[in-house]
């Protein structure tokens, strides 16, 4: 069973740049297409970004142009950087595999945009 741990968000103004990394454990990380999903303050948990086991990529509309998703094969992590952070980009941010599943959802990153 793959785990994975979630970790650099934080508090950072509008306009300004977070990397969110995602390490996983356990499984065979490079076949996984990965995802990174988040969750705003009352709203459900939504898909932001995918990346397939290859490399190719896919975005959430509001999210295309200032976020980009990569991932490191050889050390089982993958990273959301992110940038022109607005307020609505507030929320919880997991890491899970494209399609999750239920048993991996870690504790996520919180990271919030405010002035």
């Amino acid at each position: 069973q793959v785990q994975f741990v979630e970790s650099g968000g934080g508090l950072v103004q509008p306009g300004g740049s977070l990397r969110l990394s995602c390490a996983a454990s356990g499984g065979i990380f490079r076949i996984y297409a990965m995802g990174w999903y988040r969750r705003a303050p009352g709203k459900q948990r939504e898909l932001v970004a995918h990346i397939t086991g290859d490399g190719n990529t896919n975005y959430q509309d509001s999210v295309k142009g200032r976020f980009t998703i990569s991932r490191d094969n050889a050390k089982k992590t993958v990273y959301l950087q992110m940038s022109s952070l607005q307020p609505e980009d507030t929320a919880v941010y997991y890491c899970n595999t494209r399609p999750p599943i239920p048993a991996n959802w870690g504790q996520g990153t919180q990271v919030t945009v405010s002035s």
